[in-house]
């Protein structure tokens, strides 16, 4: 069928519905209507609909009632179903609770904000995006979502074997570290005063202690009191490896502060667990000592060496220099020296001055006390004082003696060269870079971990755990999405570059094109904007699911047009664009 239009000489065309046929091998046509009396929309109307037209009402019958921020949503929680992350949720609670945790762990990740303004985002008369709907979470209150935390908190340790299970298995290496958060109130148990990697010595901390795997994907997490000292959390962790993960046989991995000599003599060999970590400067003076294996001919032609010393019987000793770090260390310490002798100065001249000089061999010690213990360099100076005077000068000793170790630092390990060579020794120990990583994730503005605001011990570790878990939903969004982002899109091409482990870890080509460019790799496709992990959330933001009532009653949901660069992130991520 067709509309025709034919003309009448002296009157206005007719308008005929027609349709056409064949008979006896000859086309036909036939008039089914007169349409010379409609309105000219309604016949454009029909013509829409017998070319097969998508027709849409009216303007005035069209009204979008509701328009959330969708595509950040679609990332995170299409990767969550990816990875099964609802499946390390314990299955025997109600559906309703396993997908609120779900939505606390995403939302924490799209947008961090205290537990009632989470409550307030997925609730559907207030919600800031679509997360609520998309999981049809109905109404949501604050108590339910406290109700949710509290389950998140007591169901760790079955969330944790959950991930082990996953991502460690017996010999793996284990990552470890700890760091540290301020807490706001006092009435929490765990708040405790201690050294403060925040640098807020005027709040009460907790202390965090973070597992993860080789690559860096976290597995587990442990809340202690705040002023507790990195080693003593070792045991809890090793209780866990042993008695929850029901790993026999792993590796630690951890800093020279952490796992030390009494840890490892009191904690990690009698669970009959390797190790891998470094020495302390002291330890490093002892082996440069005089005779002793450390000496600066090993690096005439090489950054690294293996030794052995009888201190530490059993192990290998994998001995490093690195030229870059060296050169940091001497132009700090040249800085610090400078700043020091200034100091002094000025208390010397306070002890020289004419009127009401500074007097008192104790006094004077004091202030010079206050110098000492601000920036360690005062064992480098030949300080003399006396009741009326204060002389010194750089002792070239203590410097020259502390230059010749620049840049030098020792890995040390149980494991044999067999399964552990000297390089892969170095490359493990780099690779705490990882936990550090994940730590900076966790306390800026990624995830805002800090300030803790809850006031119970469970809570504390609830809002920890569910940091954690969020972080391991990033961990993975970023390994996908590498190509869009500043991150290295492939690591091992940046190791290939290394002359050695030692030194410094070099962009590979595809991740300095996209440095030098801002745009991504012409390999991967199209050129595109270069991102990092938030402000490309906020690029798939834009990307909107309207709600659109049709006519008087119908309601449907309609998704806006996705950007090219919104596209290729969904499918890096594997991710549909559905409303």
């Amino acid at each position: 069928m067709y509309v025709a239009v034919i003309p009448n000489r002296g009157s206005p065309p007719a308008i005929l519905l027609r349709e056409s046929y064949r008979e006896a091998g000859k086309t036909k046509n036939r008039t089914l209507a007169n349409l010379s009396r409609w309105p000219a929309e309604r016949i454009a109307q029909l013509r829409a609909v017998l070319r097969g037209d998508q027709l849409l009402p009216a303007v005035e019958a069209v009204e979008i009632v509701r328009s959330l921020p969708h595509g950040h949503v679609l990332a995170a929680l299409g990767t969550a179903r990816r990875i099964a992350l609802d499946a390390v949720l314990p299955r025997r609670a109600p559906q309703r609770r396993r997908d609120l945790a779900l939505a606390l762990i995403v939302a924490r990740l799209l947008e961090p904000a205290a537990k009632l303004a989470t409550a307030r985002m997925l609730d559907p008369a207030t919600a800031s995006h679509s997360l609520g709907e998309m999981l049809e979470l109905g109404k949501v209150t604050a108590k339910e979502i406290y109700a949710t935390l509290d389950w998140l908190g007591r169901e760790q340790p079955f969330i944790e074997a959950q991930l082990a299970r996953r991502h460690l298995k017996d010999g793996a290496l284990l990552l470890y570290d700890v760091t540290s958060t301020y807490l706001e109130g006092r009435c929490c148990e765990l708040a405790q005063h201690g050294y403060s990697r925040d640098h807020r010595g005027d709040r009460p901390q907790i202390v965090i202690g973070l597992m993860c795997a080789a690559d860096g994907c976290p597995v587990a997490v442990e809340v202690f009191e705040g002023n507790t000292a990195d080693p003593l959390t070792l045991a809890a962790q090793i209780d866990k490896v042993k008695q929850r993960f029901h790993l026999q046989r792993v590796v630690m991995v951890g800093d020279r502060g952490l796992l030390t000599s009494a840890r490892i003599e009191q904690t990690l060999r009698p669970a009959g667990l390797d190790w891998i970590t470094a020495l302390r400067a002291p330890a490093i003076k002892q082996l440069a000592a005089a005779g002793g294996p450390l000496q600066p001919s090993l690096f005439d032609d090489r950054d690294m060496a293996e030794i052995t010393s009888p201190d530490y019987p059993g192990e290998r000793l994998v001995v490093c220099k690195n030229p870059l770090l060296a050169a940091e260390r001497a132009r700090k310490r040249t800085e610090l020296l400078a700043v020091t002798e200034k100091e002094l100065a000025r208390i010397q001249a306070q002890v020289q001055r004419a009127r009401r000089p500074l007097r008192g061999a104790a006094a004077i010690g004091q202030a010079v006390g206050a110098v000492r213990g601000r920036r360690h360099m005062a064992k480098h100076f030949q300080i003399s004082i006396t009741e009326d005077s204060l002389s010194f000068a750089q002792n070239p000793v203590s410097i020259a003696a502390e230059s010749a170790l620049d840049g030098i630092y020792v890995v040390r390990t149980n494991l044999p060269a067999t399964q552990c060579d000297a390089g892969a020794t170095v490359r493990a120990y780099k690779s705490l870079s990882a936990v550090e990583h994940a730590f900076r994730a966790l306390k800026t503005v990624d995830l805002e971990l800090r300030p803790v605001f809850h006031w119970t011990a469970p809570r504390v570790r609830a809002h920890v755990l569910l940091c954690m878990l969020a972080y391991y939903l990033e961990w993975h969004m970023r390994q996908s999405l590498a190509p869009m982002l500043f991150d290295e899109p492939d690591p091992a091409a940046g190791d290939a570059l290394r002359t050695s482990p030692v030194a410094k870890a070099e962009p590979s080509p595809a991740a300095q094109r996209k440095a030098r460019r801002k745009r991504t790799d012409p390999a991967d496709g199209e050129p595109l904007p270069v991102h990092s992990f938030r402000t490309l959330l906020g690029d798939l933001a834009t990307l909107t699911r309207n709600v659109v009532r049709l006519g008087q009653n119908r309601l449907t949901a309609i998704l806006a047009t996705p950007t090219h660069t919104q596209h290729r992130a969904l499918d890096l991520l594997g991710v549909t664009p559905t409303a």
